[in-house]
């Protein structure tokens, strides 16, 4: 039986009283940011109070935008005691995937990412269908009859965009009626300024080292980059690489706080990114995404035997080997291990 909107957003209400103090943690990006405000706004004046709280530290340049620009109003939430909220709402995100939100209990979840083994909660709205948890979001704010300000509107709009890579991946009629809606009410000179932010001065230095160390074969670019200041620089990194023509593959791995992040690009016509990276990566660490984007993040810790910490180059050659073997092609692999060169051999650890 389907369950339409309204009766989605009755059960989302159903979970709240006007005593409630309500945390909302994010991994913040456009889509988790957007969202977050958008049940902050569906719980304005229906709880005493609501907090977003950011996990990760926020560094990429057009998130940094994204949140002077709209006015978004988050704190870390190292600093926030988990304890005086007794209400948590997981947006964009599910309990397995981050260690921080592993330890809490949501009441709510809304997410458009592939159920998690852990997504438990007395009201879950997952949709792994929908491009975006904006667009989820903006059904909710219409059911709810909720005019979204400008800067909401403008958040939601920028969240779907981003997420649905300008409709180019994973998308829905469900994503491109929620885009349509919020674009009527948006600042849409705002969201071009938040979409053309510029890259980081200190990130130029990997793409010089990805052009120099990239490995390009049958259509699949790879590259390790070892150290980098943050795992951003691989996801910017990865996205450029899918503007060039011959690029069908784009996987780009880097090491940040003493993990391995491996970041997944394709043209979403080829094997599923979030399935190749679970294969390739899911035993040691969090692993998954989307048939055209996806991501893996590895305690170095676990794959101490499997390649010593201090080794770049082996490190590259590991991964490639666990991305042939996870597509099958340990015998016909599209890039051969040999030629990866990876960064001089550093401490892994360092940034």
């Amino acid at each position: 039986m389907t369950v339409t909107v309204r009766e989605r957003l009755r059960r989302f209400y159903a979970q709240f009283s006007g005593d409630d103090h309500v945390l909302i943690p994010i991994v913040a990006d456009p889509d988790a940011i957007a969202s977050a405000m958008a049940v902050k706004r569906l719980l304005w004046r229906k709880v005493a109070g609501v907090i977003i709280a950011n996990l990760n530290e926020v560094q990429r340049t057009d998130n940094l935008v994204l949140i002077r620009l709209i006015g978004v109003t988050m704190v870390p939430f190292k600093t926030v005691d988990p304890k005086r909220y007794n209400r948590v709402v997981l947006v964009d995100a599910q309990p397995d995937h981050h260690e921080l939100l592993a330890g809490l209990k949501p009441q709510v979840i809304i997410d458009h990412h592939p159920l998690g083994e852990r997504s438990q909660a007395p009201f879950v709205d997952i949709r792994p269908k929908y491009g975006a948890t904006g667009s989820i979001l903006t059904e909710y704010l219409r059911a709810a009859k909720i005019k979204p300000s400008t800067r909401l509107a403008t958040a939601l709009y920028f969240a779907i965009k981003t997420d649905t890579s300008d409709f180019e991946r994973h998308t829905v009629m469900e994503d491109l009626e929620a885009f349509q809606f919020v674009f009527r009410l948006s600042n849409i000179a705002l969201a071009r300024r938040i979409e053309c932010a510029e890259i980081r001065l200190d990130f130029l230095k990997y793409f010089k080292r990805a052009l120099e160390d990239m490995t390009l074969r049958k259509g699949r670019a790879f590259v390790h980059l070892g150290p980098v200041v943050h795992p951003d620089v691989c996801v910017q990194i990865a996205d450029f690489f899918m503007h060039t023509d011959q690029v069908k593959w784009s996987i780009v791995s880097g090491v940040h706080q003493r993990k391995l992040v491996v970041i997944f690009r394709n043209d979403g016509i080829r094997t599923d990114a979030g399935k190749l990276a679970k294969r390739a990566f899911g035993k040691w660490g969090s692993a998954g995404g989307h048939k055209s984007a996806a991501r893996a993040e590895v305690p170095l810790e676990a794959l101490e035997a499997e390649t010593g910490t201090r080794d770049n180059a082996r490190l590259g050659r590991w991964i490639i080997q666990r991305i042939e073997k996870g597509t099958g092609q340990s015998r016909n692999a599209n890039v051969d291990p040999k030629k990866i060169k990876g960064p001089d051999a550093k401490a892994q650890g360092s940034t």
